[in-house]
């Protein structure tokens, strides 16, 4: 790192995966901005990280299902002139029961969270990297975007498809500027993940090496956006599932993860007594 170090903005850093990049960047050398809805973590995490690390960090709180969220963020930014030089669009999480069992305005706040808003903050910071000959983009998507879709969570694997497009697009318009954009696709990971959709009773149930840690999923994401991969499975096993249902007859591949999806997807019934989302 120069003596001016590049700045991350991390959203949805106050815990899992997001908290693990953070944490892996200020290793680095990174200073953080960092933003998810729960400030009191988003406090905890900058402390730690300033403590360890002597970077600094700068704890902007939003609500991303909130359409004007991304313009606000990027004002404040301009505001502090920070030029944001690393990009992780990792906010986001589930639905869970079928299409018709949320009402519309949480299935729009869905859309906005995991769709919209990275996208939105991709186009308002990607002139800057382009300006800089410098920017590294990582949208963590899912294994979930790979693989035929299931009954339930109706939009997750749908919304996580897009971001994997779009990163496969905005990656091959850009590397010649010297930015890189990946998208992310990891599968079961230990993180709050579970919790928040409340599928943690189903996710119990899959064999424990089926699961990575948060770190590891972040060590192998910054390794592949560094070498410019477009999309990047961190994982043997999830490799080996995403070839899988790659090679297999689309018919056969739906009927398989049809008969699958009540280990990690959630009934409407369970579905109506969730708590609602939270940041993870």
């Amino acid at each position: 790192m120069s003596d001016s170090p590049r700045w991350a903005l991390v959203t949805g850093a106050s815990a899992g995966i997001g908290a693990a990049f953070a944490r892996a960047l200020a290793a680095q050398g990174c200073a953080l901005v960092l933003t998810a809805r729960r400030v009191e973590r988003l406090q905890t995490l900058a402390i730690e990280l300033e403590q360890a690390h002597d970077t600094r960090c700068v704890i902007l709180p939003a609500d991303l299902a909130d359409p004007t969220a991304p313009a606000n963020l990027c004002a404040q930014l301009a505001a502090r002139g920070i030029g944001v030089d690393i990009l992780i669009n990792n906010a986001g999480y589930g639905v869970p029961g079928t299409f018709e069992a949320s009402v519309w305005a949480r299935h729009a706040d869905f859309i906005q969270v995991m769709m919209t808003a990275p996208t939105e903050l991709a186009h308002r910071l990607l002139p800057g990297m382009r300006a800089r000959g410098y920017g590294r983009i990582i949208n963590v998507a899912s294994l979930a975007g790979l693989v035929p879709g299931t009954a339930a969570h109706t939009l997750y694997g749908a919304s996580k498809a897009y971001l994997i497009h779009f990163s496969q697009s905005l990656g091959q318009e850009n590397r010649a500027c010297g930015v890189h954009v990946c998208a992310l696709c990891p599968g079961f990971t230990w993180s709050e993940f579970h919790d928040v959709s409340g599928a943690r009773t189903q996710a119990s149930r899959m064999p424990r090496w089926m699961w990575m840690g948060a770190a590891r999923v972040v060590r192998e994401g910054l390794v592949a956006v560094e070498r410019g991969a477009l999309v990047y499975v961190p994982g043997s096993i999830n490799r080996s599932i995403k070839t899988l249902f790659k090679l297999l007859p689309d018919r056969l591949a739906l009927t398989l993860i049809a008969r699958r999806a009540h280990q990690f997807r959630v009934s409407d019934g369970a579905a109506a007594e969730q708590p609602s989302r939270r940041d993870h």
